[in-house]
């Protein structure tokens, strides 16, 4: 059709191109980590009738286990347990290897095997929005800096590069066409949603970079102490 035309032209710079492409993505293993958790419990539940395997992060886990949706924490996904007061919690090879290999590429099928890793099919994170939070009264540079958003940013970006092969939904506005699509395809996403949601994700990761790389230039003094 006329859409997988133009995303076929837009490929075509890339040297592998449109070969590889894995038009259908059955999810079986998901991150969800997000501060806005609207619509979140539902949206879960369909991925568990679908028998996915869930990984979150502490706050988010704590509200799929209240509404008894089971998931593995973060850290004991990753056997690392978060760090340096939460700056560290999913910058591990376990979760970008998962993300980020090429599926149908030998070599890295094979290292990810070698390290006991397994494929991850879907992102589900949305982040602070770091603009409220310069607005509260009171809130010191340093505080600002400490609510950047490194991890979950990361998660994002890696998803949305390997659109080809996972899934990436940083919008909770998407949540029921992306459940209606699971369910119209046996819990799989397809080829032209991956790419409409990694064009999304993009989007909100350059906006959130701009608001932080204007913050640090409207306070630069405050940083320049002797």
């Amino acid at each position: 059709d006329v859409y997988k035309r133009q995303v076929r032209g837009n490929l075509s710079a890339n040297s592998r191109g449109w070969e590889g492409v894995q038009f259908m993505t059955p999810i079986k293993r998901a991150i969800v980590s997000c501060h806005d958790k609207t619509g979140l419990v539902e949206f879960v539940r369909v991925l568990y009738d679908f028998n996915v395997e869930i990984i979150s992060t502490a706050g988010t886990l704590q509200v799929l286990e209240e509404a008894a949706l089971p998931a593995i924490n973060m850290g004991d996904f990753t056997g690392v347990e978060e760090m340096m007061d939460g700056r560290v919690k999913s910058l591990h090879a376990k979760i970008h290897a998962g993300l980020l290999g090429v599926r149908d590429n030998k070599l890295h099928a094979e290292q990810l095997k070698a390290h006991g890793y397994e494929w991850i099919d879907l992102v589900i994170v949305n982040l602070h929005p770091i603009d409220s939070l310069m607005t509260q009264p009171g809130i010191t540079p340093e505080e600002i800096i400490e609510q950047i958003d490194i991890g979950g940013m990361s998660m994002i970006r890696s998803a949305a590069k390997n659109f080809r092969y996972a899934g990436v939904v940083v919008n909770p506005e998407r949540y029921t066409a992306i459940m209606h699509e699971l369910r119209a395809h046996g819990g799989g996403l397809t080829f032209e949603t991956r790419h409409r949601l990694a064009q999304e994700a993009f989007a909100s990761a350059a906006r959130y970079d701009q608001i932080v790389a204007d913050f640090l230039k409207r306070t630069e003094l405050e940083w320049n102490h002797d």
